[in-house]
C-alpha cells in the first residue's frame, strides 16, 4: 500500500529547522521611498543596507521621466519585446546604455538576475566548459546549472588557481570546443572586486571567454561610473560580456548585457528569459535613460558615495570591527556566528538603525557578518551615528 503524504507538510518543517538555527530572513516593510532616512515597520530609521547607493531612486529627473513616460506610454508595453511590445523607450536604453559603456551595443532585459539565467546556458552546452570564481553570485550559479557544459571551480579571486584550472582545462580529452570564465566584478557579500585585468590575460592565453556580473560596480567604478571594464581600462575584446542591473546604482530596475553586435544578435534569439518575459514598462525604460544622464552630467554623486565610504569604513576599522578586505561601498562587518550577526543587527535596530544581518546559505557558515552600504546622501552626522552605535553594539556582543 502507498504510504499518504502531506505534499507541503516538509515545507513548514524545513522553515521551522532555519528559525532554530538562525538562518531564517525576517522581512521588514519599507513604507517610504528608499532614503538614508525612512520609515521602516512604523520606525524611522538610518538606511545602511540600501543597493541605491548614488540615491537616484529619488532623483527629481529620474522620476519626472518616469511619470511623463507612463502618461505618454502607458503602464505596461503591452507583450514581450520579442513579439509586440519593443518600444521605441526599449531601443533607446539599449543604445544610451552602449554609448555610456563605449561598447558597439548592449541588451537590457527585467532583472539583472534573468540576464545571467538567460544568457550564460546559452554560451556554453555539452562539450563546453564554464570556469567560475567560488564566491560567484547566485544568478551565476543558477545560470551554468541550466547548461549542459562541464563546470569547474577556481579559488576566490586566485589567478595562480585560475591558471591551473584552465591548463588542465587544455588537456581534457576530446578538446573543449567554447571555455568561458565567469566572474563578479564587485562580490556583493565582501565587498571586493575581481582581479579582472589579470583574469582577462589569462582567458586569452586559453582562447577563452570573459563574462564579468557588474551589477555592484555600475555607477561605483570606473570613470563616471562606467563600471568595472572601464575601471581597469579593458576593452571588448578582452571582456567579452558585461552584465549589469539598473537596481542598484541606477536606482531602478532591470538588467543588462554589454559587448559586441554579435553578442546582442546572439542573446535576443537565444535568451529566453528575455524572449519569454514580458517588456519592462515604458516608465522604468525611461527612468533608466535619465539615470544614464545623471550620471553623465552629475559626477558629483559618484565622488560623494566614495567620501561616505572612506568615513564610514575608517569609523569601523578603528572602533575594532574586521571589516574583511572591502575595496567598495559595501563594507562587511563580520561577527562570525549566525546568532552573533543577528543580535547585532537587531542592538543596531533598537538605536534606529537598519541594516541586515548575511549569514548561511548566502555565506559560509562561520563567515556571517552585516552588510553595510553607503549612499550618497548619508551625512556625516549619521554615519558618525552608526559607527557608535556599532561600537556600542560590538562591545555589548563581544565582538570587538
Amino acid at each position: 500500500m502507498a504510504v499518504k503524504r502531506h505534499p507541503t507538510k516538509y515545507l513548514g518543517e524545513e522553515y521551522q529547522r532555519l528559525v532554530r538555527e538562525n538562518l531564517n530572513w525576517e522581512l521588514k516593510i519599507l513604507e517610504t521611498a528608499s532614503e538614508p532616512i525612512c520609515i521602516v515597520n512604523g520606525k524611522k530609521v538610518l538606511m545602511l543596507c540600501a543597493n541605491n547607493y548614488l540615491n537616484l531612486a529619488t532623483h527629481p529627473k529620474v522620476v519626472k521621466a518616469m511619470i511623463e513616460a507612463t502618461q505618454k506610454y502607458g503602464a505596461g508595453a503591452g507583450s514581450d519585446r520579442s513579439i509586440s511590445g519593443n518600444m521605441t523607450l526599449h531601443e533607446e536604453l539599449d543604445s544610451r546604455l552602449a554609448k555610456f559603456k563605449n561598447a558597439p551595443a548592449s541588451l537590457t532585459f527585467q532583472t539583472g538576475f534573468m540576464a545571467n539565467e538567460g544568457v550564460i546556458p546559452q554560451l556554453a552546452g555539452k562539450g563546453d566548459l564554464f570556469v567560475s570564481d567560488e564566491l560567484n553570485h547566485g544568478s551565476i550559479i543558477d545560470g551554468v546549472r541550466l547548461s549542459h557544459a562541464d563546470r569547474a571551480i577556481f579559488k576566490h579571486k586566485d589567478v595562480e588557481d585560475l591558471a591551473r584550472v584552465m591548463d588542465e582545462a587544455e588537456k581534457h580529452d576530446p578538446p573543449y570546443n567554447h571555455i568561458w570564465i565567469l566572474t563578479d566584478g564587485v562580490f556583493s557579500m565582501d565587498g571586493d572586486t575581481a582581479p579582472l585585468r589579470e583574469i582577462a590575460k589569462i582567458a586569452k592565453e586559453h582562447g577563452a571567454g570573459v563574462y564579468v556580473d557588474d551589477a555592484h560596480g555600475e555607477g561605483v567604478l570606473g570613470e563616471g561610473g562606467r563600471g568595472i571594464v572601464n575601471h581597469y581600462k579593458l576593452t571588448r575584446e578582452e571582456v567579452h560580456v558585461e552584465m549589469g542591473t539598473f537596481s542598484k546604482a541606477f536606482g531602478v530596475i532591470g538588467g543588462h548585457i554589454t559587448g559586441g553586435e554579435d553578442l546582442r544578435n546572439f542573446a535576443y534569439n537565444k535568451a529566453r528569459s528575455w524572449l519569454l518575459s514580458g517588456a519592462v514598462p515604458p516608465g522604468v525604460a525611461a527612468a533608466c535613460i535619465a539615470a544614464i544622464d545623471v550620471l553623465e552630467t552629475e559626477p558629483q554623486h559618484v565622488r560623494k558615495v566614495w567620501e561616505n565610504r572612506a568615513h564610514l569604513l575608517e569609523g569601523l576599522q578603528d572602533a575594532g570591527f574586521d571589516t574583511g578586505n572591502t575595496e567598495t561601498p559595501i563594507i562587511p562587518v563580520m561577527c562570525g556566528r549566525s546568532k552573533a550577526a543577528k543580535d547585532l543587527a537587531d542592538y543596531l535596530w533598537s538605536k534606529e538603525i537598519f541594516v541586515l544581518p548575511i549569514f548561511y546559505p548566502m555565506v559560509a557558515r562561520d563567515k556571517a557578518r552585516i552588510r553595510v552600504q553607503v549612499c550618497t546622501k548619508h551625512t556625516t552626522e549619521q554615519l558618525n551615528r552608526a559607527i557608535e552605535a556599532f561600537k556600542e553594539g560590538g562591545k555589548k556582543l563581544g565582538i570587538i
